[in-house]
């Protein structure tokens, strides 16, 4: 009975798999296709890459996907870190405070996020386009940030600082040569989440940019009613960054976790 469960897990779980992954799968494999047909693949062929690299819109569309994760990336994750360290110095009703309200942009829907920016940036009449869209961004993706370094500093010992503060440093070097190399594996994770939300957003970019810009997603979004197969290709390329970063994600703190036990070892020996 217990082995007919198991089974029985195992192709649930199997089932769920495919549901998730056969259609990724499917596009990654049609922009490979040697023709149009997007459900017979006829043979392997580069072409619909080469178009989506010689297409002006396109390559506009990935270059502002890109510059926007980037700036984005950069801004959120040092201004999430800055604040995390900052609460985990705060008093505790100030700080469970801040982190609910931390948690209200990633539970909110969405839509309603976006058209909170919106009508943001039309009540104070800022014209909106890449730059409205990279701060609408930022914003977003600071709690990520702070969420991902927050459980970091809840493992530091606090005493870490007030002794790097009686041997001589700074602040400033008490904070860039003790507390950051601590919790570097959180800030990494941080900035690695908000690059991927911020590279595949559709729908708070598309409330929150302007007319001639327009990113990966907005672009596919409309270009996806007509038969394009450069579509695939464009999608599949979005889903190899995705996969490489979340095999960054996974990949480095495993490697970083065994160098670490490996040089315990050393120094025992």
């Amino acid at each position: 009975m217990e082995h007919k469960t198991k089974i029985h897990e195992r192709i649930f779980t199997a089932l769920v798999l495919a549901f998730f992954y056969l259609p990724i799968l499917y596009v990654v494999l049609f922009s490979f296709n040697s023709s149009k047909s997007l459900s017979r693949f006829t043979g392997f062929s580069l072409q619909w890459y080469e178009k989506m690299f010689a297409d002006r819109m396109i390559m506009s569309a990935i270059g502002y996907t890109v510059l926007c994760a980037v700036i984005a990336t950069f801004v959120s994750t040092i201004v999430g870190t800055v604040t995390a360290i900052g609460l985990s110095k705060s008093r505790r009703i100030l700080r469970e405070t801040v982190n609910q309200v931390n948690n209200l942009p990633m539970l909110n829907p969405d839509i309603v996020t976006a058209i909170g920016f919106m009508l943001f940036f039309t009540s104070l009449k800022i014209r909106t386009g890449f730059t409205t869209m990279v701060l609408a961004h930022i914003a977003f993706c600071i709690p990520y940030v702070i969420l991902s370094v927050m459980p970091k500093l809840r493992t530091l010992d606090p005493n870490l600082a007030e002794a790097a503060l009686d041997l001589g440093c700074t602040p400033l070097e008490a904070l860039w040569k003790v507390i950051l190399p601590q919790i570097r594996p959180g800030i990494i994770s941080g900035a690695l989440v908000a690059f991927t939300m911020s590279f595949d957003d559709f729908v708070i970019s598309l409330f929150t940019t302007g007319p001639g810009v327009s990113n990966i997603s907005i672009y596919v979004y409309g270009a996806v009613k007509r038969v394009n197969p450069t579509i695939n290709a464009l999608s599949a390329i979005i889903v190899y960054v995705i996969t490489v970063v979340l095999i960054v994600m996974n990949v480095v703190p495993m490697i970083r976790e065994r160098k670490g036990k490996n040089n315990e070892k050393a120094n025992n020996l």
